[in-house]
């Protein structure tokens, strides 16, 4: 019989955080009718992430398959096309292994899915799980965390304008995937010391040029554990510029040749007028202000990411 969805979950050293994430899909409620199944991708880690998914089999779902596969090359857009290539179900749902699912999301994935014929991908709220009250400045960055709380509404993303869902918890057709991503992705996710990111956005924007919708969906809920480490500052810094980093990348994807220029041109421009406009503005306070340094450092990182471009195979 036809695998309706496969939760997908790319996971690099994380063999605690996994053992809850498997734990919050072994109770998944609604699902009786459904036909699914997880699949860890073990994205070449060097703890124990292969005896926790075994041991996780030993109390499992028996109408429910629990799949482990081994990818060697480092990056979560390679741990996503591995999962793309060992399952042959219509839905992929990916979940980092520091996201916890609600009770109800794979019931909630499967019938958006069902009811949404030209959506490509889509992705729910995704909240803020905190060790600690979040400090004052959490709220203005918290998207660039992976938090999305849009409201009950669904709606369409615009990825024309880089607007698209996190890949934290994000579902996709795996016919639009075949159809529409490069077996090569440009950019991997970060991987060592690079914080470069852009490569969730990369998903929706090749299957928004395929003509497929991208789509968020209010039923699904799930909780991003996001520990205390990734809200000080010099983690967020980082994090700030190497988004920044991949803007002119993203920006170039699936554009003709004559166009390429243009849009270096822009985001050139675009990136140094941001760059002295908000250093004017903020430079006095970028020592003490967590988010205008956060913005300044996103600035910067669209301003440099122009030359990263114009060394990677964004000519071809």
């Amino acid at each position: 019989m036809a695998i309706d969805l496969t939760v997908a979950i790319p996971t690099y050293n994380g063999a605690q955080r996994l053992a809850l994430v498997l734990e919050h899909l072994r109770v998944q409620t609604g699902v009786k009718a459904a036909n699914w199944e997880v699949l860890v991708v073990d994205n070449n880690s060097t703890d124990n992430t292969i005896e926790t998914v075994q041991q996780a089999q030993k109390n499992w779902l028996p109408q429910v398959p629990l799949k482990y596969s081994f990818e060697p090359k480092q990056g979560a857009a390679y741990a996503r096309q591995r999962a793309v290539q060992e399952c042959e179900s219509t839905w992929i749902a990916f979940l980092d292994d520091d996201v916890l699912p609600a009770a109800n999301w794979v019931s909630s994935a499967i019938a958006f899915g069902q009811s949404h014929p030209q959506a490509g991908a889509y992705s729910g709220q995704i909240h803020a799980k905190l060790d600690h009250p979040p400090p004052p400045e959490f709220e203005p960055i918290k998207a660039f965390l992976a938090v999305r709380e849009d409201g009950e509404q669904a709606y369409r993303y615009q990825p024309e304008r880089l607007n698209t869902p996190p890949a934290a918890a994000l579902v996709v057709r795996r016919q639009a995937w075949l159809a529409w991503m490069p077996p090569e992705p440009y950019l991997a996710g970060r991987v060592g010391k690079s914080m470069i990111g852009g490569e969730d956005v990369e998903i929706s924007m090749h299957l928004h040029h395929g003509g497929w919708e991208i789509w968020y969906c209010p039923e699904m809920h799930a909780y991003h554990h996001i520990p205390p480490h990734r809200l000080e500052r010099p983690y967020l810094m980082a994090l700030a510029q190497g988004c920044g980093l991949s803007a002119c990348q993203l920006r170039l994807l699936n554009k003709p040749f004559w166009q390429k220029p243009l849009v270096v041109g822009r985001v050139l421009i675009g990136s140094a007028r941001r760059v002295l406009i908000h250093y004017r503005q903020y430079h006095r306070e970028l020592e003490t202000n967590v988010v205008a340094a956060f913005q300044f450092q996103f600035y910067l990182g669209n301003l440099m990411s122009v030359r990263l471009a114009l060394h990677r195979k964004f000519w071809s």
